[in-house]
């Protein structure tokens, strides 16, 4: 996605630690137009029959993820990184580490809202270590769910969750895959 590319290339800052900031149009500030565009991207990427949900974690994919799931007419369901008292019945769960907020968390999506009936996609902004992702497609394996795949905004290339998603057999599509980002700029796979 040109477009794309050229936005996080204008917009997008590399901070410390190859921190790619792109808050000013995904994942803080939200370009909708933009994300509808994204979820036409990855409506053309996977085969979408029989999907019943689009999955994500709180809190940053969520923006993405309903635009996805308005666009592919299905409910958004999103885990949530604490248990609240408002969460009733059985829950599926996942250990997580987030290198973002360096500590665990147990991901939690309530039973009533995935299950062996259901087709999911796992949509997301951000794929580095791929812990959040890892967790998610724990949670659909263990709803007895069938994953469709994983779309993903941005993938950091040179960090090793895609490769380890890949590898497991899970088709992953990622909208951006940055090779390299730096003080010198970022550098799109396939550049």
């Amino acid at each position: 996605m040109k477009q794309f590319h050229d936005r996080i290339r204008a917009e997008g800052r590399v901070l410390p630690g190859n921190i790619i900031k792109v808050d000013g149009f995904l994942n803080h500030r939200v370009d909708t137009a933009l994300m509808r565009d994204m979820a036409k991207e990855f409506k053309s990427r996977f085969d979408l029959t029989g999907l019943t949900a689009v999955l994500t974690v709180e809190a940053s994919g969520i923006a993405l993820a309903t635009i996805c799931a308005e666009e592919f007419g299905v409910p958004m369901v999103f885990a949530k990184k604490a248990k609240s008292d408002n969460i009733e019945g059985g829950l599926y769960k996942s250990e997580i580490y987030s290198y973002t907020y360096k500590k665990k968390f147990t991901l939690i999506v309530a039973s009533q809202w995935l299950g062996p009936q259901d087709k999911v996609l796992i949509v997301d902004d951000f794929l580095a270590n791929g812990e959040a992702l890892r967790g998610l497609v724990e949670i659909v394996e263990e709803s007895g769910a069938k994953l469709l795949g994983i779309g993903v905004a941005i993938e950091k290339g040179f960090q090793p969750g895609g490769q380890r998603l890949r590898d497991a057999g899970v088709h992953l599509e990622s909208l951006a895959i940055i090779e390299s980002a730096d003080e010198s700029g970022i550098v799109f796979r396939g550049e």
